[in-house]
């Protein structure tokens, strides 16, 4: 990750949950962004499918009540950050049998914004005085987000 784009990523981290990440922690962060993007799309894709189409839409992303409202507040926190456009090269597209409509590729980077803001707190919930992520901080807020999206 650029140097740019790395600072931008720590400045959203302090803003969204007080954390101080590291380099390390970066990678980390992308294999999580990876999975839980592949995740939602395997489901829209399997949504798509049940209504008759191989084009996967917005409407067919699995998008909780929790995840909505972390994707308007990334919105509002991202207009000083502005790290959209990062995200938006960072949020891989999932190597689905499947077409993704203009639509959908257009929201990824605010649905991989609310992902990342919803991991920031996670850190928080589990820890509420934490400050440097560690592997085992890292470890856990994986099995929750694995048992949820």
């Amino acid at each position: 990750m650029p140097v740019q784009s790395r600072s931008r990523f720590e400045r959203f981290f302090r803003a969204a949950a007080s954390l101080d990440v590291d380099k390390n922690d970066l990678k980390r962060y992308q294999d999580f962004l990876d999975n839980k993007i592949y995740d939602l799309f395997l489901i829209a894709k399997a949504s798509a499918k049940a209504n008759g189409r191989d084009v996967i839409q917005p409407t067919d992303l699995p998008i909780t009540k929790g995840l909505q409202e972390s994707i308007h507040e990334f919105r509002r926190l991202d207009e000083e950050i502005e790290l959209t456009p990062i995200l938006d090269i960072l949020a891989a597209r999932p190597p689905l049998d499947v077409t993704i409509s203009d639509e959908t590729e257009e929201r990824l980077p605010n649905v991989a914004g609310g992902l990342s803001l919803a991991l920031a707190r996670t850190f928080k919930i589990i820890d509420p005085g934490l400050k440097n992520p560690q592997t085992e901080h890292w470890s856990r807020v994986f099995q929750i987000f694995g048992q949820l999206l």
